[in-house]
């Protein structure tokens, strides 16, 4: 617990706790591509890509939600504000970001512009966000054909590439928010030019309300109109009335958000004001686009900047519901004040013996994660009827993606992987957000773990909805284990844990477990299945699709997921037992059944029908034929490093406080002599702790060895994905006259497979090291400093387990921190990025990263789960090997950090 007093943010987000003033009514909940998603594609084959692509966004009212550039909205996304920028050479308005779809990039959809999320506190009190904007003609052309043209084994064609920067010719557009109270924010935006000569830039900030009338009869027609002065009023019969106050003079321009049918469809507008009208006035030239009536659904203040070479140019703005001004001494001192709080904000959370560059590591990755929340809507028992699939309402076609999930009614802000190219939630990446939220934010992070098992989310069966392109498709299980962890936070920041939000949450995720059970354990013999568990193209074949030889995948991955997913819920369950005993039982059950999968990946004896292989001292997946014959698919893949982390201690005193349930697990033992060597209720480590794992000390040994040596999984950036055995020795299959092959691919998939745009053959993944590093803790905690192991393997160098989690740590974030050589690996040889004074600070979280050199690759704002490597900053900036081995009260001190 801290014993300072709560600092100005840490203030406001007591008031949102407490129900008081609303802090976060406002934010970033615009997603920043609408176009493509599953939500808008109405098309008869389900190509959401093609049904709504790039260019219809601007003509083409959406129906389920808003994007737009550097933006927020209210928290239900009535009213949005962003900005449009034109250079006076581009085709088209720039309201939105650009990138390629699916099928236009070589390696997947990819979104081809620079922007940077550089600063938000979690009530958004404060947030700044960079877009860099080309002098030149924005080279859309260039940039699809070029992709289409390279195949899967070129690299990506990036706007750098196009010269389009060349001579610095471009603008940095800062825009920054402040608010002076909750429902009153102000706005800064700040146009630099950073070339050497004068350049003019058309800004368009805009204001608009999402289009909820065209869809819903009867629905009221909100308005903005033009008042005396340079201000935009906007009535809305739930927002009430709203004024944006603009400084200087702009010109105003007015529309509606509605459908250009003419353009599109060659049929007639129902108004002759539509959605592209600012597009057809401002680059076309069409005066009589907008409305001069000065009143609509969509509005702008139109400013015409020129901007000397190296110089900028500001424009302020206030959204209020009084009229309040945009400029003067008052307007600053907001700035100045939530500058300075946002400051003393991230200072309290960041371990004072970090230097600069990792305090900016830290505050971007946290700035990423508070960006990157996006109120979103899906009701699909109405977007089923509106496709004539709704099996509840008369109609069923069961080509309709998602038709078995008509309960859903999705209508929240959501914490997204990336809001251009995942700009939908993915239950397993929000797990993992919570743990860099809950830096900043513990409420926000336990209200994302409880939605997903709301009624409206959590399908009748149990099952976690996946994501929107699939929602049965199943994800690993650490829901559990981010429930835990957040809960801990949660206790080490107040002194006591929120119970209640234990309770509820474990009241569902009993509902899951048990669909675990009862879908995902084909033979009942506790060996688990799940398809491609989120590590998409890992395996030899696509283990979500029929086997190209029958029978099915009995997957260490899988089973391993569940192991440790029985320890989580043991542990929720002794800390439910500690106030209520009757979660007893419910611990005592999980025990049970973690014995039982603990047994069934290793059973006594050698078995060619197991996943732990005794000659390779690994994991594998065990193919089972239809004629019964099974054998180990041997691919060294993070498939086989899973069970390592199925790992857990538990407090010193356990049997002395729950006796009854020793008893029941020491009589269970003497009736199963089997599973005796698996626990000893007894056995305590040498720090007094009994541990739960899959391996022993020996197994443990062996797994490390292979796991810690750089000629297999240890990478310069953190541990692969797949062993760099695989590069020389690929692993091959023959089956009816076709190959299938895994061989080491440090950097982009070589296949379509799971879209092609993510590879789990090679690179380093994130959140998989988080489960890692916690494992390493958790087993530190048990063996203490008498346990210690080569790293790197083969160097003669041994450390104890706390001190490779250290090093695993420090190599993640080394990705992203500068080097010796003022370098930062996360940008390979990008020489702007690495060079350049107005690109080297700026730092992207990519969606995972090269093997062999740390590079980035994938999505490039996949702040999400990648965010994490905040906390493993935090965690060893404060943490120390002796607070882990030093007991309070059962528990060791520093606990919270490591569940």
């Amino acid at each position: 617990m801290s014993t300072k007093p709560p600092c100005a943010e840490q203030e406001r987000l007591a008031e949102c706790s407490g129900k008081g003033a609303p802090w976060k009514q406002w934010g970033p909940y615009l997603s920043e591509r609408q176009w493509g998603t599953v939500r808008e594609d109405y098309s008869e084959d389900g190509n959401a890509w093609d049904y709504f692509p790039h260019d219809q966004a601007r003509s083409r009212a959406y129906r389920w939600g808003e994007d737009g550039l550097g933006g927020i909205s209210d928290a239900e996304q009535r009213l949005c504000f962003a900005l449009a920028l034109w250079n006076g050479r581009d085709p088209i308005l720039k309201e939105r970001l650009f990138g390629l779809t699916n099928s236009e990039g070589n390696h997947g959809e990819d979104v081809k512009e620079y922007y940077f999320y550089l600063d938000s506190t979690p009530t958004h009190s404060y947030m700044k966000f960079l877009y860099k904007y080309p002098q030149a003609a924005f080279p859309y052309a260039d940039l699809v054909r070029e992709n289409w043209r390279r195949g899967r084994g070129a690299h990506e064609y990036e706007l750098l590439d196009t010269g389009v920067f060349g001579a610095d010719r471009y603008f940095d557009v800062f825009v920054e928010y402040a608010k002076a109270a909750p429902d009153d924010v102000l706005v800064r935006v700040t146009v630099c030019n950073r070339g050497p000569d004068a350049a003019s830039l058309h800004l368009l900030p805009t204001l608009w309300f999402r289009n909820t009338w065209t869809w819903r009869d009867a629905a009221e027609r909100p308005l903005l109109s033009a008042a005396d002065g340079a201000v935009i009023v906007a009535r809305h019969a739930d927002l009430g009335r709203l004024e944006l106050v603009c400084d200087g003079a702009p010109e105003f321009l007015f529309t509606e958000n509605e459908t250009n049918d003419l353009r599109l469809w060659g049929t007639a507008n129902a108004s002759p004001y539509v959605k592209d009208a600012f597009h057809e006035y401002v680059v076309d030239g069409r005066r009589e686009a907008v409305n001069p009536a000065r009143s609509g659904t969509k509005a702008a203040a139109h400013y015409v900047l020129d901007v000397p070479a190296r110089g900028e140019r500001t424009v302020q703005l206030r959204l209020s519901p009084r009229l309040a001004p945009a400029s003067g001494p008052g307007f600053d001192r907001v700035f100045a004040d939530r500058i300075r709080e946002a400051d003393e904000f991230y200072d309290r959370i960041t371990p004072d013996r970090l230097g600069e560059d990792e305090h900016r590591v830290i505050r971007q990755a946290l700035a990423g994660m508070l960006w990157s929340k996006q109120y979103y809507y899906f009701d699909l028992d109405r977007w089923l009827s509106e496709h004539g699939s709704n099996p509840v309402r008369g109609a069923f076609t069961r080509r309709t993606r998602n038709v078995d999930w008509f309960h859903m009614r999705n209508s929240d802000v959501i914490s997204m992987p990336d809001k251009w190219e995942y700009p939908w939630y993915a239950a397993w990446d929000l797990a993992f957000h919570t743990l860099a939220l809950s830096m900043v934010d513990v409420d926000f992070a336990k209200e994302q773990l409880e939605l997903m098992l709301r009624e409206v989310y959590l399908h009748p069966s149990g099952q976690i909805p996946a994501y929107e392109w699939n929602f049965g498709d199943v994800n690993p299980p650490v829901h559990a284990w981010a429930t835990l962890f957040v809960f801990s936070v949660d206790r080490g920041r107040t002194g006591r844990g929120d119970i209640d939000f234990l309770r509820r949450s474990f009241q569902m995720l009993l509902f899951n477990f048990n669909w675990w059970l009862n879908r995902k354990d084909p033979t009942g013999r506790s060996v688990f299945t799940g398809g491609f568990l989120g590590l998409d193209n890992i395996g030899v074949f696509d283990r979500s699709a029929p086997l190209p030889t029958g029978g099915h995948l009995e997957q260490a991955d899988g089973t391993a997921w569940m192991a440790l997913y029985c320890q989580n819920m043991l542990e929720i369950a002794l800390e439910l037992a500690a106030e209520d005993p009757e979660f007893e039982d419910l611990a005592y059950k999980f025990a049970e059944h973690f014995l039982w999968i603990a047994n069934a990946m290793d059973r006594i004896g050698e078995h060619k029908d197991e996943m732990w292989d005794e000659a390779d001292g690994f994991f594998y997946d065990v193919l089972r034929l239809p004629d019964g014959r099974a054998t180990r698919v041997k691919v060294r893949s993070m498939v086989g490093l899973l069970p390592l982390c199925a790992a857990t201690v538990f407090p010193a005193d356990v049997a002395e406080r729950f006796p009854s349930l020793m008893k029941r697990l020491g009589d269970f033992l003497d009736r199963n002599p089997d599973l005796r060597r698996l626990l000893n209720p007894a056995a305590q480590g040498r720090t007094g702790r009994p541990l739960l794992s899959l391996l022993d000390e020996s197994k443990l040994r062996r797994v490390l060895a292979r796991m810690l040596d750089e000629n297999e999984f240890l990478g310069p950036g953190g541990i692969r994905s797949l062993s760099r055995h695989h590069l020389d020795h690929p692993y091959v299959v023959h089956l009816d006259g076709q190959e299938y092959e895994v061989r080491y691919l440090p950097a982009e998939s070589d296949s379509g497979m799971f879209g092609g745009n993510s590879n789990w053959r090679g690179p380093v993944w994130m959140p998989v090291n988080a489960l890692i590093i916690r494992a390493l803790l958790q087993f530190y905690q048990y063996f203490g400093d008498g346990f210690r192991i080569e790293f790197p393997t083969g160097s003669g160098r041994e450390l104890t387990l706390f001190e490779v989690a250290h090093e695993l740590s420090a190599r993640l974030a080394g990705i992203f921190l500068r080097g010796p050589d003022g370098r930062r690996p996360v940008y390979g040889g990008s020489e702007k990025f690495q060079t350049d004074p107005h690109w080297r600070d700026l730092i992207l979280f990519y969606e995972y990263f090269h093997g062999d050199n740390s590079a980035g690759i994938g999505a490039s704002h996949q702040t999400g789960w990648t965010g994490v490597v905040a906390r493993f900053m935090q965690l060893f900036g404060h943490l120390r090997a002796e607070d882990l081995l030093r007991i309070r009260d059962g528990r060791p001190v520093a606990r919270y950090y490591v569940e």
